[in-house]
């Protein structure tokens, strides 16, 4: 899942903007979300989810023709990515704000760092302009930072490289630890890199002790097998 978050001053055309990269990458068939940093809430006064808050419930998840999910308090952007992961498969992830963020941006006022690929006027663009935005996302986001600082790709760390991707020299592709990806293991909400004979060891060794079990119910054949140990006692 690439990420590419939109930054930019208050009336500005953040959205707008998130708006037409989606629809745009929607029409060249990625599968697509959408995270927005906000100071308000999402729940409205008076419905039944808010009373559930209201009432101290910690999570708050409503479902019908759609589903959403409150958690009480804050929680960091990796903590909301890992969640993210782990719910939809998805193409791209267009955040709309965390402007500090170490991942791809497109800002629409003049603000500029490292991760920024470009700044854009939202009310100058034309759809030849989104088509040309929306090449220069494919070509220079990337996904969650491995944090393996492994040194394989020639970069003395993981954030070098992103920051060569953004100015286009180079791709999520060269990075050794990105091709590695049939294991991943977390410690907390911190993602921690395994090479390749680890993840073969893990991937061998869980499967191996699945077929053993009652299983008859369950397909092995399916694309994902998830392992959540709890490292406390009760």
């Amino acid at each position: 899942m690439k990420i590419l978050a939109i930054v930019g001053t208050k009336n500005t055309g953040k959205t707008t903007l998130v708006t037409k990269i989606v629809h745009e990458l929607v029409k060249r068939s990625y599968k697509v979300g959408t995270l927005k940093h906000t100071h308000h809430d999402f729940d409205l006064e008076g419905k039944d989810t808010w009373k559930h808050r209201e009432a101290g419930a910690e999570l708050v998840v409503g479902s019908g023709e759609n589903t959403f999910f409150m958690i009480k308090g804050g929680l960091e952007l990796e903590e909301i990515l890992k969640i993210i992961v782990h719910i939809k498969e998805l193409d791209y992830l267009i955040i709309e704000g965390f402007k500090s963020s170490k991942y791809p941006k497109i800002s629409t006022t003049n603000a500029k760092d490292d991760f920024t690929i470009v700044n854009v006027d939202v009310f100058e663009m034309s759809n030849d302009d989104v088509s040309s935005l929306t090449d220069l996302v494919e070509e220079r986001t990337y996904s969650r930072i491995s944090d393996a600082n492994c040194g394989e790709c020639g970069f003395e760390n993981c954030l070098e490289m992103a920051k060569t991707i953004i100015k286009g020299e180079t791709s999520e592709e060269e990075c050794k630890m990105k091709k590695l990806r049939e294991v991943q293991l977390f410690i907390g909400d911190k993602m921690i890199p395994l090479n390749p004979f680890v993840q073969d060891l893990i991937k061998k060794s869980v499967l191996g002790m699945l077929s053993s079990l009652k299983t008859e119910n369950v397909e092995l054949t399916q694309d994902k097998v998830e392992l959540l140990i709890r490292n406390a006692e009760d």
